[in-house]
């Protein structure tokens, strides 16, 4: 597995805690803070890497 993605995803595990129904929601969290270097306001419509983003939640749910 990619270091990267290895590292984003258990960040993303981490984040959501004992709730893994919101996985995707903290990848897409930690994708669009890697991506722009904040982590995305209520209304923040930027862009995010979608590849990346997949590689991160499929990575993830292995991990879990």
């Amino acid at each position: 597995m990619d270091p990267l993605i290895k590292k984003l995803s258990r960040k993303a595990i981490d984040l959501s805690g004992k709730s893994k129904k919101e996985l995707e929601r903290t990848c897409w969290m930690i994708v669009h803070q890697y991506k722009h270097e904040v982590m995305p306001t209520e209304y923040d419509i930027r862009e995010i890497d979608e590849e990346l983003y997949l590689e991160v939640l499929r990575a993830a749910k292995e991990i879990i």
